[in-house]
C-alpha cells in the first residue's frame, strides 16, 4: 500500500510541475500574441495617419494654403518616422516600403526648407511627390485598404 501511495504522490507532483509549466508556455504564448496585436494596431494607426495627412497636405495645396502644406507634411513625415522605427526586420515588403518612407520624409524636408512665405505651387511639387511616396510605401507595407 506504500509504494502505491509514494507513486501517486510522485505521480501529483509530476502532474503539477507539468501543469504549471503549460501555464506557463500559454500564459507567454498569450501576452505575446497581445503585444503583436498591439504592435500591429500602432502600425495600422501610423498608416492611416501618413495617408491622412498626405491626402491633406495636397488638398491644402489646391487651396492655395501654404501654412496647412507645412503642417500636413511635418505631419506626414512624423508618421513616416513613426512607422521607420516600428516596423520590424521581418515585415512584408519591408525594403521597398523603407525606400518609400524615407522619400516622404525627404520631399517633406524640402518642403520645410522652403517654407511658409513661398507660393504655394512651389510647396505643391515636392508635397504630391511625398504623397505619391507615401501611397507607395502604404501599399508596399500592405497597410492599403
Amino acid at each position: 500500500m506504500t509504494a502505491i501511495r509514494l507513486r501517486t504522490r510522485y505521480s501529483g507532483i509530476t502532474s503539477i510541475i507539468v501543469g504549471l509549466m503549460a501555464v506557463t508556455v500559454v500564459s507567454l504564448t498569450a501576452h505575446a500574441m497581445v503585444l503583436a496585436g498591439e504592435q500591429g494596431q500602432s502600425l495600422n494607426e501610423a498608416a492611416d495617419g501618413l495617408r491622412t495627412n498626405a491626402e491633406e497636405m495636397v488638398a491644402h495645396g489646391g487651396m492655395g494654403d501654404a501654412k496647412a502644406i507645412i503642417h500636413h507634411c511635418a505631419e506626414t513625415a512624423r508618421y513616416a518616422e513613426v512607422l521607420l522605427k516600428q516596423l520590424s526586420t521581418s515585415h512584408l515588403g519591408r525594403e521597398e516600403g523603407v525606400a518609400s518612407l524615407n522619400d516622404v520624409i525627404r520631399h517633406c524636408k524640402r518642403v520645410a526648407e522652403i517654407g511658409i512665405h513661398a507660393d504655394p505651387g512651389v510647396l505643391l511639387n515636392p508635397a504630391i511627390k511625398a504623397r505619391t511616396a507615401a501611397r507607395a510605401s502604404v501599399k508596399a507595407l500592405g497597410f492599403a485598404k
